[in-house]
Formats: C-alpha cells, structure tokens, sequence
C-alpha cells in the first residue's frame, strides 16, 4: 500500500490522536491541525481550511464539538468544496449513530464528489475517563439521565482503528459503518464495571434530563453545551433504535470489538480513577 499524506482534522481528541498514530505507525504522512498548529485549522473560519488541505491526499474529519450543532453543515460543506478543488481523493467523516443533524452533514459528504466512507459511532467508553463523565467518576457520584437506555458504548481505539484501515482501504469507498461496542449497558452497569475495575465505591444517581442541564449550567457551560448534551441524552439514547449492537467493527477489523470491562480493567491499571475514596 502506498504512502499518503492524510490529515487529522480533531487529531488530539479522543479519536483523532489514536488515528494519527496508527496512520504514523504505518508510515504515512500525517498532518495534524487545530487552532493551535501551523498551519492553524478552525471551524469556525474557513479561511484556515485551504492551507490545512494543500498537498493532503485524504482526510479524516472530526468536527468539534458535535455534527448536530448550528453551523456544522456550512462547515462540513465549504470544507468538502475545498476539499474537491485541493485535488483530496478522499475522506473519511467521524459521525453519530442516530444523529439527525449528523446524517444531513453526511449527506452532504456523500454528494460532495468525493470518495469518502462514513463512520457512526456510538457513545464512547472513554466518556468515562477522558471525557464529560471522568469528574464524576473522580467525584464517586455519577448522576445521569436516561438510566433505562441501553447503550452499546464503543471504544474509541477500535473506532481509530476502523478509520484507520478504511482511509487507505479503497473497497470501503461509499460505504456507513456502523460502530458500536459488543454489549449493551446501562449507566448503572458501567458504574459498576468501572467502580470493581477500578476498586473504588462510586454510587450511580439517575436523575433528570432538566436536571442535568440545570447542573450544566451551575457549572458554567456554554448553552450551546447545555442544548447539545440535552440533544444527545433525549434525541440519541431517547431512541431505541440506537440501543442495537452492530457487528461492523468484526466485519472490518476481523475481530471483536471490545467489551466495556476490557476497557475498565485497561483503563484502571493507567491510574486515572486513582483519586476516587478506595474502599
């Protein structure tokens, strides 16, 4: 397989980071960008797109901080535009199972003229420990809405390593995968991986989504935080159609997804849920 020159929009977020060292790992050119590299990228001036796309062959685009917020899909299409006029042969779209809004922003991917693969993930594991919920997890409280919803959380390294091989794999061109961990699990079942991985008491509070956003914003999160996380707890996981394992990580990677106590058990042992009181 060829060397390419691919960059990582999002490529020091959860999945991003895992792409891009796969990608290096397997000695390609990879170009990362934000509003802090040379040359800068920000979604919300389009200016910085043209310089973030000269000379790349491929992209993976992660938008920041959701597909379903205001202003995404002009993103997501003056970034295509470019895309096509800077000669990409390729891109690859991080978007979110049972997201509306997101699939209008994969529309306009997939009828942008590019070649490209959509990749729908699930909620991530790592909301957990690198994510909106590690605090909590610290704090030995997690009080959460929805706490019926079945969630098939996904890992965020087999998500990069799904990217990974469908960004160079051609025979993936104009597909949707699909990837969702192997199990469901309710919030109360993760609290309780998490706390006997980790050796920790943590208690699981289901509450309220008014209630949630109300501590949002005691907290002093944007509004637009406070719609999105109102959005994904209500639209997302409201939906029964979200709570469904897909087998499409098995599918591409030739091996299972992994389980939510792989990931507590890998993820206890780095530490990270140290400062939770220990029993």
């Amino acid at each position: 397989m060829k060397t390419e020159n691919i960059l990582v929009i999002g490529g020091t977020g959860k999945t991003g980071r895992r792409v891009a060292n796969n990608l290096t790992q397997s000695g390609h050119n990879v170009r990362i960008v934000g509003r802090k590299t040379d040359p800068a990228f920000d979604w919300e001036n389009q200016e910085t797109y043209d310089a973030a796309l000269k000379d790349m062959d491929r992209a993976y685009i992660v938008y920041y901080p959701d597909l379903a917020v205001p202003g995404a899909r002009d993103a997501i299409t003056a970034l295509t535009e470019k895309a096509l006029e800077a000669g990409l042969e390729k891109v690859v779209l991080l978007s979110g199972k049972g997201e509306t809004e997101a699939e209008a922003c994969e529309d306009i991917v997939a009828n942008s003229g590019l070649n490209y693969t959509l990749v729908r993930a699930s909620w991530f594991n790592q909301n957990f420990s690198e994510g909106a919920f590690l605090d909590f997890v610290l704090n030995g409280v997690v009080a959460l809405p929805m706490p019926e919803a079945e969630i098939p959380f996904v890992d965020a390294d087999d998500i990069a390593d799904v990217v990974s091989k469908v960004i160079v794999d051609d025979s993936y061109n104009g597909q949707t995968i699909t990837v969702t961990g192997p199990q469901k699990r309710t919030f109360k079942e993760v609290v309780e991986i998490i706390a006997e991985a980790s050796d920790t008491t943590i208690q699981f509070v289901p509450i309220s989504i008014d209630e949630f956003k109300d501590g949002m914003r005691k907290a002093g999160l944007p509004d637009s935080y406070v719609w999105l996380f109102g959005y994904l707890f209500k639209e997302v996981l409201g939906n029964p159609s979200n709570q469904v394992v897909i087998n499409d990580i098995e599918r591409v990677l030739g091996r299972k997804a992994k389980t939510f106590s792989a990931y507590a058990s890998e993820t206890a042992r780095t530490g990270i849920w140290e400062q939770v009181s220990v029993k």
